[in-house]
């Protein structure tokens, strides 16, 4: 049962920042509220105020930028990212990423900014954004600062946001020609349940078949997204073999920790995390279609 809480609905960033600055540590943020309301029915959490930011129209939109790069404000649901011919143009593996959240209904009302903020480590875009090189836009009253996606989340459901800060947007680089992207997604249950483990990754091999770039993070492996440098860096500079992959997959073994729960044991899931990141990696280096092809 959710216990009664004073509600605030601010229609701008400067009113917003204005009642953090009043109320302090004592007031949750809610954007879709498909999280926090998640949490307050169990209990878990119980806010005496919530700061609902959905009016807030700084917030809103997905904008492609002039260099190739393309900015996700913090509102913008995960239907909008999954429809969004700017997400498509630049990648069309962001938008599938995006169309693997949950149930429709919950992707028209759940937001991206919070599914970031939220910091479930078996959500969907997280690392699929941490392949793509996304940054985390941080604004408070004396400023923004502008981190790397994988240098935002701390823990389980903790992140490096401080007091007074909210995340307005992720930014996304211009990818170059020629990357492949790819989120794969191990679901033994139903198609709108969290993965057991995922794993997005990108590839661009240079005119030798080679790998000039690599990158990869999974989904569901241990408190946070885990970005697997030492798979990447195991395959930078080299032909991607079955064998070279296989080795560099097996690389994952070493860098998760996965919890013990309802989709499986630690164990378990630590072996389908080098199963799919081997899966993953061979569809990049085989895929013909979904390659960005901008100069």
């Amino acid at each position: 049962m959710i216990r009664p809480f004073e509600l605030h609905q601010p229609d701008t960033l400067a009113e917003v920042f204005g009642l953090l600055g009043q109320f302090g540590d004592d007031v949750h943020l809610m954007a879709g509220g498909t999280s926090l309301v998640l949490l307050m029915n169990l209990g878990l959490v119980e806010p005496t105020r919530v700061v609902s930011v959905r009016r807030v129209t700084e917030l809103q939109g997905i904008q492609a930028q002039p260099d190739g790069g393309l900015e996700i404000r913090a509102l913008a649901t995960h239907r909008q990212g999954e429809l969004s011919s700017e997400v498509q143009a630049y990648c069309p593996a962001l938008a599938i990423t995006f169309g693997h959240v949950a149930t429709v209904r919950i992707r028209n009302q759940g937001t991206i900014g919070g599914n970031v903020a939220h910091a479930d480590p078996a959500q969907d875009p997280p690392p699929m954004l941490i392949v793509l090189g996304a940054e985390a836009v941080l604004t408070s009253q004396s400023g923004e600062r502008v981190v790397p996606l994988d240098e935002f989340f701390v823990d389980y459901l903790t992140t490096i946001l401080q007091p007074g800060e909210v995340l307005t947007s992720i930014r996304l680089p211009a990818l170059p020609k020629g990357t492949r992207a790819t989120y794969e997604k191990f679901l033994p249950r139903t198609h709108d349940d969290y993965a057991t483990v995922s794993v997005a990754a990108t590839m661009r091999l240079d005119a030798d078949g080679r790998c000039a770039d690599v990158r990869v993070a999974l989904g569901g492996a241990a408190g946070i997204p885990v970005h697997a440098i030492a798979v990447e860096d195991a395959l930078r500079g080299e032909s991607p073999t079955d064998q070279r992959i296989a080795d560099a997959a097996a690389l994952v073994l070493e860098l998760v920790d996965p919890p013990d729960d309802a989709r499986g044991s630690s164990a378990y899931k630590r072996r389908m995390a080098r199963v799919w990141t081997e899966r993953a990696l061979k569809n990049l280096r085989d895929q013909t279609n979904g390659v960005v092809s901008r100069p």
